[in-house]
C-alpha cells in the first residue's frame, strides 16, 4: 500500500519534472533538533528524491526520561550516525553545531516564563529545562551566522497556554524572535483537512530573518494578502478569504518579564492568538480561518495492511471486546477527591466504536500501543473481526515509510508514532519554500 502523493501527481515522471523545475542552486543546509525518529527529515528528504535541496548537516535527539534512547537509535539506523548527536541539547556547545540555513524541530510545549529581560547584561534567564530557550541560545550565539529560517512544530495548545493567561507563552516566543531580527508566520493545521490520513491538529511556525525573501514579502504586502494568499502557509495550505474586520492586531512588548507578568492579564480567558497569523517588527496580526482544499483525500482504510499480514495478537476476542465497549461507552461515575474528600460525578460521552475506516483516523496518541483496553486507542473492524492498529498502520497514518520504527517493541513503536508528526505537512511546506525561492530567482 502506498500513500497517495501529496500533490496528487499521477506518475513518477510528473513528480520528477516538478522537482527538477526547482533550481538546483537552492541547497538549504538544515539542522534538526528534538528529532525523534526523523519526521522533519523525512518530509524534507522526500523533496530531495531527484535533486538535493535540503541537506541535513546536523541532528540532535535526546530523551531524558529513558535509559535506552530508542528514538535516537532508530534515527541513526535510518539516516546514519554521521553528525547526529544523542546528547542533552543543553550540554551541547553552539560552536559544535555546524552553521546552517534552516533550523527545524518539534519542541515540547512547556512554561516559557523568564526571570530577566533581553536588556539585562546577563541575557535571558528562561525557566530551567525549557527547550525553547535552547533554540534561542543557538540563534543568539550564532549571531550573524544564525539561520535564515526556522520551521517548528508544536501542539496547538501552545497558542493558548498557560490556561490562566492565554497566549503568554507564544507571545514570549514571538517577542524573543522579533528581538533577534525574525518575522514569524504560524498556522494551526489539521492534516486531514488537506487530504492526509490522520486528524492531527498542530501549530507550525515559520520564522524568516530580516532581509530574506519571506521577511520582505510580509513587509511589502497588505495584512489581508499575507494571511490569505501571500504568506508561506497561505500558499501551502489554502484558506477562504479572511474578513479584514475580524483580524486582531496588537503590538508586543520587547520586555519578556513584562510579557510574563502582564500579557493578556486583563482578559486571560480570551484567545490572543488565533489559527493563523504573522508577526513583523513587533506587531502581530491573527485571524480565524476556513480551509479551502479541493484535492484528494486519504482515509484510514487506505493505510491498512492486508489482513493476512496482521499478527494474531492484534485481534480482540469476544471477552476482551466487552471491556473495550465499556471504555468507549458513555459513563457517569461518582468519585471522591483524595485530598479533600469531596464527592463529585465524573461523566464522559460515548465514542464511535469501532473507528470508521472510511474517514481520516483520529489522532494517534503515545499510549496507542499494548493490548489493554483503552478509551483512546484505535479499534477497527475488518471482515467482521475487531482489532487494534499495527505499527506499520500507525506509521502510514503519519505518512512514514513502512517499518521505519522496526527494531523496538510494538508498544514503543506506537509511542514513537504518537510523538511524531505527519510527514506530508513538512513535505508540502518544504516544496513551497523552494517554489518561492525559485520564483524569485526566475523573476
Amino acid at each position: 500500500m502506498k500513500i497517495p502523493n501529496l500533490f496528487n501527481l499521477d506518475t513518477k515522471e510528473e513528480q520528477k519534472n516538478m522537482n527538477m523545475q526547482l533550481s538546483q542552486s537552492h541547497v538549504i543546509k538544515t539542522i534538526e533538533l528534538f528529532a525523534g525518529v526523523g519526521g522533519f527529515r523525512l518530509g524534507l528528504e522526500n523533496i530531495n528524491h531527484y535533486t538535493q535541496h535540503f541537506n541535513i548537516v546536523w541532528s540532535n535527539q535526546w530523551e531524558p526520561s529513558t535509559k535506552v534512547q530508542h528514538a535516537s537509535q532508530i534515527y541513526e539506523k535510518q539516516f546514519g550516525s554521521f553528525n547526529h548527536s544523542n546528547e542533552d541539547i543543553s550540554t551541547v556547545k553552539v560552536s559544535d553545531i555546524p552553521d546552517h540555513d534552516m533550523l527545524v524541530g518539534g519542541f515540547p510545549c512547556q512554561d516559557y516564563s523568564v526571570a530577566s529581560t533581553l536588556k539585562n547584561s546577563h541575557g535571558i534567564n528562561g525557566k530551567k529545562g525549557v527547550l525553547w530557550w535552547e533554540i534561542y541560545r543557538i540563534l543568539q550565539e550564532k549571531k550573524e551566522k544564525s539561520p535564515k529560517y526556522l520551521l517548528l512544530e508544536n501542539v496547538d495548545r501552545l497558542l493558548k497556554s498557560p490556561a490562566g493567561q492565554r497566549g503568554r507563552d507564544f507571545a514570549i516566543i514571538l517577542s524573543s524572535l522579533n528581538t533577534l531580527g525574525y518575522a514569524v508566520e504560524w498556522r494551526v493545521i489539521n492534516a486531514s483537512d488537506y487530504g492526509m490520513p490522520q486528524r492531527r491538529r498542530r501549530v507550525f511556525i515559520f520564522a524568516s530573518k530580516k532581509g530574506t525573501l519571506f521577511y520582505n514579502n510580509l513587509q511589502n504586502n497588505s495584512v489581508v494578502k499575507n494571511l490569505h494568499t501571500a504568506g508561506l502557509f497561505a500558499k501551502a495550505f489554502p484558506i477562504k478569504k479572511i474578513d479584514e474586520k475580524k483580524i486582531i492586531t496588537k503590538k508586543l512588548s520587547d520586555d519578556l518579564v513584562d510579557i510574563t507578568n502582564n500579557f493578556n492579564i486583563k482578559s486571560p480567558k480570551n484567545n490572543a492568538f488565533l489559527e493563523t497569523g504573522y508577526m513583523i517588527d513587533g506587531i502581530y496580526y491573527t485571524s480565524k480561518i476556513e480551509v479551502n482544499y479541493k484535492g484528494k483525500y486519504t482515509v484510514l482504510a487506505d493505510c491498512l495492511e492486508d489482513e493476512k499480514n496482521v499478527p494474531k495478537e492484534f485481534y480482540i476476542n469476544h471477552e476482551e471486546l466487552k471491556k473495550w465497549e465499556y471504555h468507549k461507552g458513555s459513563k457517569s461515575l461518582e468519585r471522591v477527591n483524595k485530598k479533600t474528600g469531596h464527592k463529585y460525578t465524573y461523566s464522559e460521552g460515548s465514542m464511535g466504536f469501532p473507528d470508521c475506516i472510511n474517514k481520516a483516523s483520529r489522532t494517534i496518541i503515545t499510549g496507542e500501543g499494548g493490548a489493554s483496553p483503552s478509551r483512546f486507542k484505535h479499534v477497527i473492524m475488518v471482515n467482521g473481526k475487531h482489532r487494534r492498529l499495527t505499527p506499520i498502520e500507525l506509521e502510514q497514518l503519519n505518512m512514514f515509510p513502512k517499518n521505519h520504527t522496526e527494531g523496538v517493541t510494538d508498544a514503543k513503536r506506537a509511542f514513537l508514532m504518537g510523538n511524531a508528526l505527519v510527514v506530508g505537512i513538512v513535505e508540502k511546506i518544504g516544496n513551497t519554500i523552494l517554489a518561492e525561492l525559485d520564483r524569485k530567482k526566475n523573476g
